[in-house]
């Protein structure tokens, strides 16, 4: 082999190496990080005392961590069960918004687990969820940390029904249908050509139903939690 073909070979391999690399250097550079965290990557600064720099880097570690995390998708089965006890836990706010915050976060937590995000450790789950969910994840903070005060007896209940407005938004994604996940978990399974058109023409659809399906009654009123509650039921409001 001449020596001028070894080095287009070499230089071909290099060309093909930088293509592969080249987008993970820029998801990792300042601007791929904003663009990939949206509004994650502000919180982050802004957690930094504006060091973006220590934020870049949290960041680059979280996406290190779990950018190749392979989601789970939900059974039809399971995904109607989810928006049913979501349902519920909408009515019983009425009457007892601290218990149903807490079935919140535990029913959110439940179907975080389920798509295959890390069980254990609550830190681990949102590092995670940034990831993947960046503009809904920190309704899954405010919950966890609403529903912490409010056993404690330090809630509103304007402040729990503003958490389970926020986290709501999470969960709606969580149990969506999506079509990449049948690309993803089901490409070994046969399926027509017309099935999988099917999926991904009727998602848009099904999703608009299931967030019509959710948005139940909330109460609404700012007395403490020890306090009367009078909440007042609002169709549609949450």
């Amino acid at each position: 082999m001449s020596t001028g073909v070894i080095i287009i070979l070499a230089v071909a391999a290099l060309v093909i190496l930088a293509l592969v690399l080249a987008p993970r250097v820029l998801q990792s550079s300042g601007a791929g990080l904003r663009r990939r965290f949206g509004p994650e990557y502000e919180r982050t600064v802004s957690r930094h005392q504006g060091d973006r720099k220590a934020a870049e880097k949290e960041l680059s570690e979280r996406l290190r961590h779990h950018g190749d995390l392979r989601t789970r998708p939900l059974s039809a089965e399971a995904r109607e069960q989810y928006v049913a006890r979501w349902a519920g836990v909408q009515e019983q706010f009425v009457d007892s918004p601290v218990q149903a915050v807490a079935a919140a976060e535990q029913l959110l937590s439940e179907v975080v687990r389920e798509r295959g995000f890390p069980a254990d450790d609550h830190d681990e789950q949102v590092a995670a969820l940034s990831v993947h969910h960046s503009h809904q994840v920190d309704g899954y903070r405010h919950v966890h940390a609403v529903a912490g005060r409010a056993r404690d007896g330090r809630a509103e209940t304007e402040e729990l029904r503003e958490a389970l407005v926020h986290a709501r938004a999470l969960f709606e994604e969580l149990v969506a249908g999506h079509p990449q996940d049948n690309v993803r978990h089901r490409a070994g399974e046969q399926r027509g050509a017309g099935r999988r058109a099917g999926h991904a023409a009727t998602g848009g659809h099904d999703r608009q139903k299931l967030g019509d399906r959710l948005h139940g009654p909330l109460g609404a009123t700012h007395t403490t939690t020890g306090g009367t509650t009078g909440t007042g039921t609002t169709k549609g409001e949450a």
